[in-house]
């Protein structure tokens, strides 16, 4: 048997910020190997990026193949001298599990390894437990688990459902299951006039109105009033730039950056396509020209409520007594490429001190959702869903 809270701490001792690996993995594949996990370690590198060591590990031959994904990387600690214990020292203080993945998430992992070592206790599964464990998950997700699906599809590997343990749980685990996640879309746009001094402005275009115009009215829009399973998308200016040092000139040139999260109603073309339109309408009444350059992070998806989430659900019934929200608030995650294989779902620990100084876990929410893992996995291979 394998103790959830021992390996959650020795996982915490690995400084694996990304995108060193630090020794997380080595640990895993120490946890992993006795248990029968036959253990891959899928290094990628690309050019101008950092090489990134990821982990593919499977029990078994045959279908159903559940999948569970996870990553061992995490952000920097800060200000260390802000914390009130080591930031990988893994130490437990009155019940509560402090160090940098507490909650993000590297308890979950060990939660899930440890309720692997249980339910196998009582024989192997009818079918494959696989576990995708990457180390770029923090960072800009490049050499992780996008890379490690196109390898899996090459080795002809296929997941039938998965589960990803990213902290989702508000208050407590079980309580939150993450059933799909807005699309996330970052804008920049560059709005191009006429330089001139400031006691003729008649002589020059100033952008500063122009892209301000821009801004307002894409700001005072709405895109949507929401759907049955998702709350309405958002558009949010995070910067607006001159760079003009001189008090009295007018700028030639503005720039604006913009970050849209988006639900199913939409995607990154129609969004694209909605504000060159809008764009084009302000200059057409101001004069000037403003360019746009998008970057999509994530497509929103969903997995549509049915078998795999009611079954996940009673799993989370069976040991809390109580049935989890299905949401799809929140950030991005690694579910946004696994979907494209199979469905997916987040259940997680309380994710309330997650990047913060002091990222801490109680003990019994470790254990509480290691007993919510053992059940799902028990109840997956008992009835798989269809």
């Amino acid at each position: 048997m394998i103790d959830a809270i021992s390996l959650a701490q020795d996982l915490i001792r690995c400084p694996s910020v990304t995108p060193k690996d630090a020794g997380a993995l080595e640990v895993l594949e120490r946890a992993l190997t006795p248990l029968g996990f036959r253990c891959q370690r899928l290094r990628f590198e690309e050019e101008g990026t950092a090489g990134v060591d990821n982990l593919y590990a499977r029990l078994g031959t045959q279908q159903p193949n559940f999948g569970f994904a996870g990553h061992t990387d995490v952000v920097p600690v800060g200000d260390a001298a802000a914390w009130t214990t080591d930031p990988f020292g893994a130490e437990i203080r009155d019940g509560v599990l402090y160090g940098r993945g507490a909650a993000d998430m590297k308890a979950a992992i060990a939660a899930f390894v440890a309720a692997c070592a249980r339910v196998l206790d009582g024989g192997p599964p009818k079918g494959s437990i696989s576990l995708l464990i990457t180390g770029d998950e923090e960072g800009v997700s490049i050499n992780g688990t996008r890379k490690m699906l196109a390898w899996m599809g090459a080795q002809k590997e296929q997941l039938d459902h998965c589960l990803v343990g990213e902290p989702t749980a508000a208050a407590r685990s079980g309580d939150t299951v993450k059933i799909g996640r807005r699309g996330s879309m970052y804008v920049s746009f560059t709005a191009r006039g006429i330089q001139g001094h400031t006691a003729y402005p008649q002589r020059a275009l100033n952008p500063i109105p122009i892209l301000a115009t821009l801004a307002s009215e894409l700001a005072a829009e709405p895109l949507d009033g929401g759907t049955d399973h998702f709350e309405p998308s958002t558009l949010v200016f995070t910067s607006f730039d001159v760079g003009n040092t001189a008090g009295n000139v007018s700028p030639a040139v503005a720039h604006a950056r913009c970050n849209i999260r988006f639900n199913d109603l939409h995607t990154p073309q129609a969004l694209e396509q909605r504000l060159r339109a809008r764009a084009e309408s302000v200059t057409a009444r101001m004069g000037g020209q403003i360019a746009l350059e998008t970057r999509i992070s994530g497509e929103a998806f969903l997995t549509r409520p049915g078998a795999f989430t009611e079954l996940i659900a009673r799993a989370v019934h069976t040991v809390t007594a109580q049935s989890p929200l299905l949401s799809t608030g929140g950030g991005t995650s690694d579910a946004r490429f696994i979907k494209d294989m199979c469905p997916v779902a987040e259940l997680g620990l309380p994710g309330t001190t997650m990047h913060k100084v002091d990222e801490c876990m109680p003990v019994h929410e470790i254990d509480r959702l290691t007993d919510i893992y053992a059940a799902l996995l028990k109840t997956y291979f008992a009835a798989p869903p269809r």
